[in-house]
């Protein structure tokens, strides 16, 4: 699409698109791997499928290996997908040009839609003009919300986690905490450097920032037990993501500290670990919803020209939290890999 078409420059009034969507039941979708675990995930979800033609739809992430979250996000993308007769094609890159390069090969195919994280925007930025310039609609979710209007993007699905940092700053202060020590584990995740940033807005003890490599898990480890043997004052170890809090844990345990594990996200283990009381509360953004609304989004404008926000406003998915108090009523959602 070009600058004068594209609905941020309309301007125009946002649209009510639940009504379209709900009209539609789920059904099995394809993706990526084409693998026989996704089409079995969405069958047991799924009872017919729009009669709209066929789309391609390419989302394109920020994943690390081994990091369970985003499943909970593809999970989601699969079903709108299946609802809506998508075909769902899955990448992802923790390396920002590398990330770029599958945006990039996404619209080499000429596909229908892209739904994209903007861990580190700069990268993103000039693939995303070149899927503008293709005609291809590009729509954000999880990270970038602070830049998915810059870049003339569609919608945005995800948690303002300047907001979510400063909520959880404020349940630290709660609890009675002193010194926090809050881990990020990717350096140069913006989202990841909000959420630090907005704890210690708000927090009113001690924070310290400890930069980890997440896609090496022992390495995380050794690392915040060595930091937990060095300073014993640390009362709150802050994790941003649900694996790497019940890695704090063990830390905690090998450091003989006395501090407490309270993190960002969810998984169905975080959640056992909720109830147990190793880990004292967790921030929800919802993820299943991100990847739904993502491409339901894509699928929405394509059918009947709608788009949240009216191109002007995020669609926030978070944040809440999730604590002894109500992590019942989410484990049967977490047990399926939805929450």
């Amino acid at each position: 699409m070009d600058r004068s078409s594209h609905p941020r420059s309309r301007r125009i009034a946002p649209v009510v698109a639940v009504a379209a969507a709900a009209a539609l039941t789920l059904a099995g979708c394809s993706s990526s791997s084409g693998g026989k675990k996704s089409e079995e995930g969405a069958a047991n979800a799924s009872a017919g499928k729009a009669t709209t033609p066929r789309m391609t739809v390419a989302l394109v992430t920020h994943q690390a290996p081994g990091d369970t979250f985003w499943d909970t996000v593809r999970k989601g993308a699969e079903a709108a997908a299946a609802k809506d007769n998508i075909k769902l094609v899955y990448s992802a890159d923790p390396n920002a040009g590398n990330q770029a390069n599958l945006v990039q090969t996404a619209i080499d195919q000429k596909v229908d839609g892209i739904a994209v994280t903007l861990a580190k925007p700069d990268a993103m930025k000039g693939v995303i003009g070149k899927a503008e310039q293709a005609g291809i609609p590009v729509v954000g979710l999880n990270s970038g919300l602070s830049d998915w209007k810059k870049f003339n993007m569609l919608e945005f699905f995800g948690q303002d986690e300047s907001v979510a940092g400063e909520a959880f700053g404020k349940k630290l202060n709660e609890v009675g905490a002193k010194h926090a020590l809050c881990v990020i584990q990717e350096q140069g995740n913006v989202g990841l450097t909000q959420r630090c940033d907005g704890v210690e807005k708000t927090f009113d003890g001690k924070l310290d920032v400890q930069n980890v490599n997440g896609a090496d898990k022992p390495s995380v480890k050794s690392t915040l037990t060595a930091k937990l043997k060095q300073d014993s004052s640390i009362d709150y170890v802050v994790t941003l993501g649900a694996p790497f809090a019940l890695t704090a844990v063990q830390s905690v345990g090998d450091a003989g500290s006395k501090a407490k594990v309270a993190t960002f996200d969810l998984n169905k283990e975080l959640i056992k670990a909720v109830k147990s009381g190793d880990i004292q509360f967790a921030v929800d953004q919802q993820p299943y919803l991100q990847g739904y609304l993502a491409v339901d989004g894509l699928w929405l404008y394509k059918n009947n020209g709608n788009y949240s926000g009216g191109g002007e406003q995020p669609v926030l998915t978070g944040p809440a939290f999730v604590d002894k108090s109500n992590v019942d009523k989410i484990a049967e959602f977490a047990a399926k890999g939805t929450r």
